[in-house]
């Protein structure tokens, strides 16, 4: 019997891409890893069996965003700006809704407590209903015909509506909220992969979504079923180091090297069944 393959694309958006008219939150060399991508699935698509995309999915207001925040003045936090709890405790920043800000300095400390990443204030991006929402359009077209000719159907997945809590991975929000489903485990996507023979890893950015996503799948699906990963090294790229932040390339790098360790294998878009 032939492997199943499945295909777990990570927010292909418009916002992350570099490409003519760049997007919201740019990631350099996004824009040819999606053409890449797409190429790929033109070229395996009758060997693909399933193919999920998750889809970044924000409002305005968003604890990560700038309108959420305030300094002393009024003035809201420049994009890549860092927000810490201890920040928020020495009125450096508050909530621009005084009644959130009790609510917003615990989600700082859990999310602090959990080791994953600081709290970045990133541009408004990938709101729901936007242009930077969509898929890339090359992916996105891509994606159709084999919808058409394999009469198949992409699982499109979304995540981030939740205001209250980043939700960089696909699997689980950063700091989950018990109130809201969407913020918990998804079983369900965790189940199918772990139904498949081959799962083929892509998206943005390598440093953040993509990164938390493989992490939560690989800590939730089981140690032996992490070998049937295969991630695209040239269908992903990190976010840029931020000044006087974190190196977030360094971030991707490290993360690709430790999932090496733990089974997952490397491909690039050209030679992955060739």
């Amino acid at each position: 019997m032939p492997a199943k393959i499945r295909l777990l694309i990570i927010d292909p958006q418009m916002d992350f891409c570099d490409g003519p008219s760049p997007g919201a939150l740019p990631v350099p060399g996004a824009w040819d890893d999606m053409r890449r991508l797409a190429a790929l699935v033109d070229r395996l698509g009758p060997r693909i069996d399933d193919i999920d995309v998750t889809l970044d999915s924000h409002r305005t207001i968003d604890i990560a965003h700038p309108a959420w925040w305030i300094d002393g003045k009024g003035a809201n936090p420049a994009p890549f700006t860092i927000v810490t709890a201890a920040a928020v405790e020495a009125g450096v920043w508050t909530t621009r809704n005084p009644a959130w800000r009790a609510a917003s300095l615990e989600y700082l400390r859990k999310l602090e407590a959990s080791g994953k990443y600081p709290h970045t204030i990133w541009p408004p991006h990938c709101l729901i209903g936007s242009p930077g929402h969509a898929v890339q359009p090359d992916l996105c077209a891509a994606l159709r015909r084999w919808e058409e000719r394999e009469f198949g159907m992409v699982n499109f997945v979304t995540k981030g509506s939740n205001p209250w809590t980043e939700h960089f991975s696909a699997v689980a929000a950063e700091v989950p909220d018990p109130n809201d489903p969407t913020t918990m485990l998804n079983a369900d996507l965790i189940d199918a992969l772990r139904d498949s023979d081959m799962v083929v890893i892509a998206g943005e950015a390598l440093s953040h979504c993509v990164k938390s996503t493989v992490l939560d799948i690989a800590d939730n699906i089981g140690d032996g079923h992490v070998r049937k990963f295969v991630f695209l090294t040239d269908c992903s790229s990190p976010v840029p180091a931020v000044p006087n932040g974190p190196d977030f390339p360094a971030l991707g790098r490290a993360f690709v090297a430790d999932m090496q360790r733990r089974g997952m294998r490397l491909a690039t878009s050209a030679d992955l069944l060739a």
